[in-house]
Parts: C-alpha cells; structure tokens; sequence
C-alpha cells in the first residue's frame, strides 16, 4: 500500500540497523521519503543506506549515534536540521530487552535497558518538538510493546521501560495536539528479529512461542500505512492486544487463566 503522504518527506529513524528499523527505513523509502539512520553499527548502516539509495533513488544519510551518549544528540539533530530543514517524522525505534527474574536481574542491566529505551528516546524526542511545533506539523512515533500493557514473569524491568515510554507518548501525545504534532506508540509483541539473541540467549522463549512471532515487514507496513495520520496507536497482534484489555478490566482472572502461557519465556 502506498502512502503518498511520506513522499518527498524527511524520516529520522533511531535504531535503523537491523530488524524493525530497517523495515520501516526500507518501506519509508519505497514511499518516496528522504532518510536519516541513526544507530551505533555505522557499517551496518552504511550497507542499508547504500542498498535504499540504490533501490529507490532517495536520499538516505547514516549518521553513528549511541543514544545512551545524551551529550552527542543534540548535534546530531542539529546536523540534521541545517542538511534537511526540517523532520517531518521521528521514529524512536531503538530498545533491547533482557528477559530474567527480578531477582536476578543485574543493575547494570536495568541501568541499560532504562538508558536506551526510555531516556535515549526522551533525549531524541526533545530534538524535534522545537521545530515541530513552530512549523505545526510533524509526527513523533514511539516504538513501545505489548509487555508495556501487560507485564509477564521474567520481563519485570523490559516492562516497566516500556509502561514509562506508554506514559511519556500518552503524555506528549495531549501536549503535542494544540500544535497540530501528532504523537503515536506502536505496542508489538514479539517480532522475529534478532532482538531475542540478547534478550533470551537460552532460546526457550523462541522455543515455545516462536509461532506467535510477528513479521517485521508486516509491523512496519503497519506503521508506514499509519505516518502522518492522527492514529494514536498500533497494537499488534490483536489476541494480544485483548489479552491486554481484559487484563485491565480483570486482572485477577486474566493472570489466573494465562498464568501457564505467562511463565513459558
């Protein structure tokens, strides 16, 4: 499906060396948008670029950025402002989990996940809402989870990283509306990536969900159909999603039926 919208537009995408990045800044590009890739493996980026630019003709800038590094970012958007003019869509992409019981979780791990899924995100988000908010247009696009609506054993502090960035979008999605910004979380649950190679090194969750996984072309289809419109939110896939919901409005008996499910990672 095409998205005549993102034709010609300017899309930061944080995280876009691999998996669900790559797919939104492939299919961004079959659509007609000019990129910005931000992630840490600039070799990899580098192949990504190379192949889109190839491939559809547009223009796609890498630029080496580890987001936990909060000093750098401000220069890297600021580089990205006086080359584009403008950004039109951000895409907080970047996040990893690590799958263990609270209490063996180390801190240094919660420490992580914390710095790249929620305050990197922040840090890159406050970039753009000057400008966004000036021209009165523009989108912000959170890459959040399922696991941020409902937590499940052995994902405790991947959770609560992703509950905080369904806050902060929720939040910024209100503050961003009188400007005409429009703010969207995307909340999927597991994608077939290479996500799980740290987050679950023993492959047991592999092992028993793995014909749950979602597509990640089908995921960023999703969102690329959804950029630039006031959608509020993706929630994929849609059992998943129920099993949220009731979960709100029944916790007692959701964690009672789905306690044997919950405890197969």
């Amino acid at each position: 499906m095409k998205n005549e919208r993102l034709n010609g537009k300017i899309v930061v995408i944080t995280g876009a060396s691999g998996g669900l990045g790559e797919q939104i800044a492939r299919q961004c590009a079959r659509n007609g948008a000019n990129l910005y890739l931000l992630a840490r493996s600039q070799g990899r980026l580098e192949q990504i670029s190379t192949s889109i630019r190839e491939q559809y003709k547009v223009k796609c800038t890498t630029i080496r950025l580890d987001i936990t590094q909060y000093e750098q970012i401000p220069s890297v958007f600021q580089r990205i402002y006086e080359e584009a003019g403008k950004i039109d869509v951000l895409v907080n992409n970047s996040g990893y989990g690590i799958f263990a019981e609270a209490e063996n979780i180390k801190i240094a791990d919660v420490e992580g996940m914390f710095a790249v899924n929620v305050i990197g995100l922040i840090a890159c988000t406050k970039e753009v809402i000057p400008s966004m908010c000036k021209q009165q247009s523009g989108q912000i696009i959170n890459i959040a989870s399922q696991a941020g609506k409902l937590a499940t054993p052995k994902s405790s502090v991947y959770s609560a990283s992703k509950h905080a960035v369904l806050g902060f979008t929720n939040s910024l999605r209100m503050e961003m509306s009188i400007y005409g910004v429009q703010v969207m979380s995307v909340n999927p649950g597991p994608i077939r990536t290479t996500f799980f190679d740290k987050a679950d090194p023993s492959g047991s969750y592999l092992e028993n969900l793995g014909r749950y996984m979602l597509d990640t072309e089908k995921v960023a289809a999703n969102i690329i159909a959804s950029m630039l419109t006031n959608r509020r939110e993706i929630n994929m896939p849609r059992w998943m999603d129920i099993a949220g919901t009731l979960h709100t409005l029944m916790p007692r008996v959701v964690e009672r039926v789905g306690r044997k499910a919950f405890f197969k990672k």
